[in-house]
Order: structure tokens, then C-alpha cells, then sequence
């Protein structure tokens, strides 16, 4: 059969593999800017969409999480899982070719309909290779390594995303200010740049080793699989602070661009600029996390980063006071950084604890139930949130302090709450929720949080400091290299550590 699962890999292997999985996640991640976020939010406004419609498009990627049930079975029968996910990631990365094809072929309202349709398909097929893709690197990656490979993939990506984002945005708006009359053009084109560099990633794929699924010790049935993930108390608890959390954060988050868009009327390219801001803090600090989560556990570093990021929903309320004032845009860049710090903790961390709890031999079932709890809380998120929005579009809660006194009156605004504002605060509630049910996960080697916070303040100064001289600022200035570099040559160290890096 192609794409045959071997019986043991070679260090030599593994070190060429984790390699290839981080050529794969720079391919995965450039067709990821290119047609999802901000782009893809601001195609289907121009299509009309409504707030309801923006919610549902930001539904149906972890909905269609709901397809890793059979997909399930189909890894567990065909157990192959290079195969599975070469072929289905095929035809889903070709589907954005047919969605940039939108503009030339359907009007406004028919194109809105057929890209529902499409992104619907293409993230179903997207699922099922997810499946393969997370059991497949529960035995590829070595276990003590997690963090450490994650990080530096994520950082990786998130440091090809900071000049593509940028030169995509620019793109779109010269070519809105050449050619008005044909602004979605400009996202087609995006679209079909991200198809061919999906397909390279396709390619990466086909060159990563797979080592044979493990036999279970007995047969069961299906049904029984798939109940077993959440008869393990541990895990079940993971999946209930994991579920709340994709809840909190996805009611709010799919939003951010259209209040930013339309509610503060701010320019695509500074909308892209504050994006950036987030992605350079995210960029600098997933190897801090990524250290710290095989130092600590990942569960100290959720407990630190996670009531971060929700304290940053919250303070999207205060843009506005009712409307944008002097320190609006100083108040998005806090809200910008503040959160590049803290999701690049949470996305390493709560990744990797999935990966580490996961029983060996168990990851597909155990992953895909994970992946299947958390697909619904953030796939249910974004349509009420779309609701909400529309709802509370007519309404408003405001609390004004004022003053009176002979020499006149003094009127100050303390809290206004309009249309998104209310629901970036039922998130951040709901946020406060998810990190109680964080306190009931146990992860061994688990420490307090003020350990983490201590190391990591120590690591912003150490990393503070070496920026400040010129050799620090010659770095900052070649990191564009640094990835081809870091994808090629292995790190120093012991055996062990060249033959896990890639």
C-alpha cells in the first residue's frame, strides 16, 4: 500500500520527520493567512454577509469537527494514517481554488450561499485529516519534547505570518485603490496563492515517516471506543475546561475583526498592523511557553496565560466610551500584545496537554473526542455570538457619574455597553469559568503560579537585555532568516536532541 506505516523509525528518520512537520506547518500556516481570518471576514462582507452569516462562517470549521466520528473509524480500519491525510488535505486545499473562483461565476447573494457551501465541504475534509494528522504525531513526536517542537513550529509560523499578513494587506489595498470597481478580485487572488501553497504542504506530507499504529491489546467495539475517552476522570475534566474555554473565547473572538471594520471603522491595514503586533509578541514568546510547559507542566502555564487572554476580552468593552475617543487605538495595541503573549501560553499549552494525557496507543480516539468537545462549545460560540450581535444592535446599558456645583455640571462616562460589548463581557464570564474547571485537571509536576510568573518576568529581562545591545538588535533584524535556518539545521546538543529536532 503507498505511503506504507513502519514498524520502528531510525533517529535519523524521526530527525528528518519533525523536520519535514515544520515545512508542512509553514506551507499549512501561509495558506492559513492567506484565505482564513481577516481576509476571508472581509471577503464575505463584501458579499454581503450579516452579522449572523459571520458567525455561521466562523462555525463551521469546528463543527465540522463533527465528521472525526467516522473519521475515527476510518483510521482505526484503513490505519494509515500518511494516506488518509495526503489524500483528503488534497482535495480540501483545492477547494479555495474554487472559492477564489467566486467573483467570475455567481452574483453577490449566490456567491455568499455557494462560499458557505464550499468552506463547509472543505472543513469536513479538513477534519478528517486532522484526525490522522493528531494521532499520527502523538507517536512520531517524542513525549518529553512536546513543548519544545510545538513552540518552535508555532513560532516558526506565526514569524512567516507577520510579512505575508502585511504584504497580503497591501496588496488588497492597492489594488482596491486601481481598481475599485473590482475589489473581490484582489481576495481571489489571495485565495488562489493559498491553494498552490497548501498543495506544497501536501507535498511535505507525503515525506514524513509514519510509525505503525499500536495493535490494542483487545478488540471493542465502536461505540465502546468511543465512550472510553470520558470514563477517564482526568480527561473528562480536560475536556470540560477545554469545551468552556473554546466557548469563551470563540463567542468573542470571530467578532474582533467586524467590530474593528465596521463598529470603529478602522482600515484594513491597520486592522492587519494590530494583528501583527500580537503575532511579533506570540512569535517572541512561544519558545518562553514552550520551555516552560515541559518545565512546569502545561497546566501552570494555562493557569498564568488563560486568566491573561481573558482579561484582554474584557478590555475590548472600554474602546469605546461610547464611541472612539483618544485612547482607543493605544487601548487595541495593550489588547494586542497582551494577548500575542498570552495565546501563544494557552495554543502550546493546551495542545500539548491533549497530546500529553492522551493514554499511548489510545491518541486517535482520545485526541478526536477532545478535538470533537471542543469543536462543539467553539462551533455553537459564533452563531450565538452573530445573534447577540443583531439583537443588541437597538440596545444599550450605559452608567454616567455626574457632578453638579454652582460653577457647573461635570459629566463622566463610566461604562457603556453596546451591540458586541455585551457579549466580550458574557465571554469573559464564561472565561472566568473555564479556568475554575482548570483547577480540577492534574498533570504531574504541576506549580504554583507564581513560579511561572517569576521565571517568566526574569525571561523578559534576560530577553530585554541581550535586544539592547547591537548584536541583540542584529538578530531582531535577520529573524526572516532565521526560519530558513532553524528548518534546516538541526540543534545542538546531545544525540538524543538533534535526532527529535527538525
Amino acid at each position: 500500500m503507498k505511503f506504507s506505516p513502519k514498524e520502528t523509525l531510525s533517529k535519523e528518520e524521526i530527525r528528518s520527520g519533525l523536520r519535514t512537520v515544520i515545512k508542512d506547518g509553514l506551507a499549512s500556516q501561509a495558506m492559513a493567512t492567506l484565505t482564513m481570518g481577516v481576509f476571508l471576514v472581509a471577503f464575505a462582507l463584501k458579499l454581503g454577509a450579516s452579522n449572523t452569516t459571520i458567525g455561521l462562517l466562523a462555525a463551521i470549521p469546528p463543527l465540522a469537527q463533527l465528521v472525526q466520528i467516522p473519521a475515527i473509524y476510518m483510521v482505526e480500519r484503513i490505519r494509515n494514517r500518511r494516506a488518509i491525510s495526503v489524500y483528503v488535505l488534497t482535495v480540501s486545499r483545492l477547494l479555495w481554488l474554487v472559492i477564489g473562483l467566486i467573483p467570475f461565476l455567481f452574483s453577490l447573494q449566490a456567491g455568499l450561499t455557494f462560499l458557505i457551501v464550499a468552506l463547509l465541504i472543505r472543513s469536513c475534509l479538513a477534519a478528517v485529516g486532522t484526525t490522522s494528522w493528531n494521532s499520527w504525531m502523538r507517536d512520531l513526536v517524542p513525549p518529553d519534547r512536546l513543548g519544545s517542537f510545538f513552540s518552535k513550529r508555532f513560532a516558526l509560523m506565526t514569524g512567516l505570518t507577520i510579512p505575508l499578513s502585511l504584504a497580503a494587506a497591501f496588496f488588497v489595498d492597492a489594488w482596491k485603490r486601481a481598481f475599485p470597481a473590482t475589489d473581490l478580485y484582489a481576495y481571489s487572488i489571495l485565495f488562489f496563492s493559498g491553494c498552490v501553497v497548501g498543495l506544497l504542504g501536501v507535498y511535505h506530507i507525503t515525506r514524513i515517516p509514519e510509525p505503525r499504529m499500536a495493535v490494542p491489546e483487545e478488540k471493542t467495539n465502536f461505540l465502546r471506543l468511543l465512550s472510553r475517552p470520558f470514563k477517564d476522570k482526568n480527561f473528562r475534566n480536560l475536556a470540560m475546561f477545554l469545551g468552556s474555554w473554546n466557548f469563551a473565547v470563540n463567542l468573542a473572538a470571530p467578532f474582533f475583526t467586524v467590530y474593528m471594520l465596521k463598529r470603529l471603522g478602522l482600515e484594513m491595514s491597520l486592522v492587519i498592523a494590530l494583528a501583527v503586533v500580537s503575532q511579533l509578541m506570540s512569535f517572541t514568546f512561544f519558545r518562553i511557553w514552550g520551555k516552560f510547559s515541559d518545565r512546569f507542566t502545561n497546566k501552570s502555564v494555562l493557569r498564568v496565560s488563560g486568566p491573561l487572554f481573558i482579561v484582554c476580552i474584557l478590555l475590548w468593552t472600554f474602546t469605546t466610551m461610547p464611541e472612539r475617543y483618544f485612547l482607543t487605538i493605544p487601548l487595541l495595541v495593550t489588547i494586542h500584545i497582551l494577548t500575542g503573549i498570552s495565546a501563544a501560553g494557552v495554543t502550546i499549552s493546551s495542545g500539548n496537554m491533549g497530546l500529553k494525557l492522551a493514554p499511548k496507543g489510545e491518541g486517535t480516539v482520545f485526541l478526536a473526542m477532545l478535538a470533537l468537545t471542543n469543536s462543539l462549545a467553539a462551533g455553537v460560540a459564533p452563531v450565538l455570538g452573530g445573534r447577540f450581535a443583531d439583537f443588541f444592535a437597538e440596545r444599550e446599558l450605559s452608567w454616567t457619574l455626574r457632578w453638579t456645583s454652582p460653577g457647573g455640571e461635570l459629566t463622566f462616562q463610566t461604562l457603556n455597553l453596546q451591540q458586541w460589548d455585551f457579549f466580550f463581557l458574557l465571554a469573559f464570564l464564561i472565561g472566568l469559568y473555564s479556568i475554575h474547571r482548570l483547577a480540577l485537571v492534574n498533570e504531574v509536576g504541576e506549580v504554583k503560579e507564581k513560579v511561572v510568573i517569576r521565571e517568566l518576568i526574569a525571561e523578559v529581562r534576560k530577553g530585554a537585555r541581550n535586544l539592547s545591545t547591537v548584536g541583540g538588535l542584529l538578530h531582531l533584524t535577520q529573524f526572516p532568516l532565521s526560519i530558513v535556518r532553524m528548518t534546516h539545521k538541526p540543534e545542538k546538543g546531545n544525540p538524543r536532541n538533534r535526532s527529535e529536532k527538525r
